[in-house]
């Protein structure tokens, strides 16, 4: 299975750095959707990320639109905080494409309202409006892993290779 984290219009370099390296680390594919709050050669963006951009696969799309254009048959998700259905509660098959919202405002209100079946939500405490962008696309993307077993990543350490 091939996880696919979608990043609709991120704000902030840091965020989208660490989900570059997350993407690496977990053979996910990643596709970001423009407008973003920086550049991609922000040097915030490319510290986060460390020296993992190049082995990243990375798709851009000018828009939402054009991201749908381009992905008729996607098997879509809606990560949103105001979803009724709980991240580990969907069984995510066939490819899965995760869509995560700005991290000002989240997904299109619409768009959620229209998908609402494969709209997810990580439980937080009531006080809180939301967690951080890269924090909840780790929760997500692992919870995935889980459900395939890991499949393709290395689940036993090894002490002695890192002294």
């Amino acid at each position: 299975m091939s996880i696919n984290i979608v990043l609709v219009e991120p704000e902030i370099p840091q965020n989208t750095g660490n989900i570059v390296r997350l993407c690496v680390a977990t053979n996910s594919k990643l596709h970001l959707i423009k407008p973003f709050g920086f550049s991609v050669s922000d040097k915030h963006l490319k510290r986060a990320g460390l020296d993992y951009w190049n082995l990243a696969e990375i798709n851009y799309y000018e828009s939402l639109k054009d991201f749908f254009d381009k992905n008729k048959s996607a098997n879509l998700f809606y990560s949103t905080t105001k979803a009724a259905n709980t991240y580990t509660s969907m069984e995510y098959k066939e490819n899965p494409f995760i869509l995560f919202g700005k991290e000002s405002k989240g997904l299109p209100e619409e768009l959620v309202r229209n998908n609402e079946k494969n709209s997810i939500r990580i439980p937080i405490a009531e006080k809180m409006r939301s967690l951080n962008l890269s924090n909840s696309v780790a929760i997500v993307v692992y919870e995935i892993l889980k459900q395939d077993d890991f499949k393709g990543l290395v689940k036993k350490g090894n002490l002695t290779k890192h002294i």
